[in-house]
């Protein structure tokens, strides 16, 4: 179809006009005479008409498709038919002769007929929502891989992000800790996906029984929970948004630090700059929208929150307490005791009748054993002759500092005279 309307305009003017002839239109404008005459009827390019549609060879398979696509619904995403099986199903089963083409516009036609279309939403000032994601950074020269807590508010569109060891209950804790630090408040309601570490047992569609740890967050901050329907992330798409906004913008290059506490310190950095952007459609920049936003909030409780995670265990045979896949010492005197077990993000620390008895770096390695020698001193005093294969003697020079100068020199003579603390 003819549609440069610039020439349009001239022809009809210099022929309408009686300037040149129609001929002599056609053969200076090299057109065709049909289209000099629709030229000359419409005063703009009438634009494509389609013609009735024509049958196909697809046509009578169509309602096959149809019904195999329905029963998607019933099947897992991962074992259904793509259009290129579908195709081999009607040429194979029901004899179709046509080409994989068509096959596939049809299968196209139908899935767009039931994609899900979504409401634009108006978030009120006050609400946040919490999600984990996950992202490798290069952490004292190994690349490693780590768990990202966010924090979003939708209303200023602000973002807080930490990085954790794993996704756990104390890096869920802490990254609220921090986050409310971080905003200035507590927002009064957070929504959630349903993850184990929140979630303890589904009751009906909406209603959850929550994890002790997390009712002993709400309880402390006092903000109400709002928990996604099941395969719904799309009811906290803010905050998939902005998680995968901050990956790309913060943690690429992959980052190289020395510790998570450096990077931590950098996305802090970071979520402070974003402050200072104005989004489309926002009226002012973040930062200003988050001030506004802290009127709504509830203010932070003067009493600090313990962002810890409890457990019970006997230390065995060899002053050891299994937690979280590894084990780690206690003084002799309370093997085969019932030891309390608090966990944070960076220690845990063993009590045995409210009194710290142990306390180590918490460690991420699985099936791994941390000792301190001085726990074993006082064994050493009845059980001379384990000394030179005592493993707590052999451990890295960590786990030893500090206690080097109260072990006992190599040799026969050492293992007769034990040095202990204060004799």
């Amino acid at each position: 179809m003819y549609t440069d309307m610039q020439q349009w305009a001239q022809i009809r003017r210099r022929v309408l006009g009686g300037e040149i002839s129609k001929r002599a239109a056609c053969a200076e404008y090299e057109i065709h005479w049909e289209t000099l005459a629709k030229i000359l009827t419409h005063a703009d390019p009438p634009g494509y008409r389609r013609s009735e549609r024509r049958t196909s060879k697809l046509d009578p398979f169509l309602p096959v498709i149809h019904e195999i696509l329905e029963g998607h619904r019933q099947v897992h995403r991962k074992q259904r038919h793509t259009a290129k099986r579908l195709f081999e199903r009607l040429r194979d089963e029901h004899g179709y002769q046509g080409g994989i083409t068509i096959v596939q516009d049809a299968v196209r036609s139908w899935k767009q007929q039931f994609r899900e279309v979504f409401l634009p939403l108006s978030h009120p000032p006050g609400e946040a929502q919490v999600d984990f994601g996950f992202a490798d950074v290069w952490l004292d020269g190994e690349l490693t891989k780590v768990a990202l807590f966010v924090m979003t508010l939708p209303y200023s569109d602000a973002i807080f992000i930490q990085a954790f060891p794993r996704e756990c209950t104390e890096a869920f804790l802490e990254g609220h800790k921090r986050a409310f630090e971080f905003f200035g408040g507590v927002p009064n309601r957070i929504s959630y996906d349903n993850s184990k570490i929140a979630v303890d047992q589904f009751v009906g569609s909406r209603e959850r029984k929550v994890t002790t740890e997390f009712l002993r967050l709400k309880s402390h901050f006092l903000f109400a929970d709002h928990f996604c329907l099941v395969r719904r992330p799309n009811e906290k798409g803010h905050v998939e948004r902005l998680l995968d906004f901050a990956r790309r913008n913060y943690l690429v290059p992959v980052p190289r630090v020395d510790s998570l506490k450096t990077l931590n310190r950098q996305l802090v950095e970071r979520c402070e700059n974003d402050l200072k952007r104005q989004l489309r459609g926002k009226t002012a920049p973040k930062q200003v929208l988050l001030v506004e936003e802290q009127s709504c909030f509830r203010p932070l409780p003067q009493q600090t929150f313990q962002a810890r995670r409890l457990g019970r265990a006997n230390a065995d045979s060899l002053s050891l307490v299994r937690f979280d896949c590894n084990s780690y010492s206690v003084p002799t005197k309370y093997a085969y005791r019932r030891i309390t077990i608090v966990a944070t993000v960076d220690e845990v620390r063993l009590i045995f009748e409210d009194k710290l008895i142990a306390r180590h770096q918490r460690h991420r390695d699985c099936e791994q054993c941390f000792s301190n020698a001085l726990h074993y001193l006082a064994l050493l005093e009845r059980k001379r002759g384990g000394f030179d294969h005592a493993k707590p003697r052999t451990g890295s020079e960590a786990e030893r500092s500090g206690s080097a100068r109260l072990w006992p020199c190599r040799g026969a003579a050492g293992r007769r005279t034990i040095t202990t603390p204060g004799g």
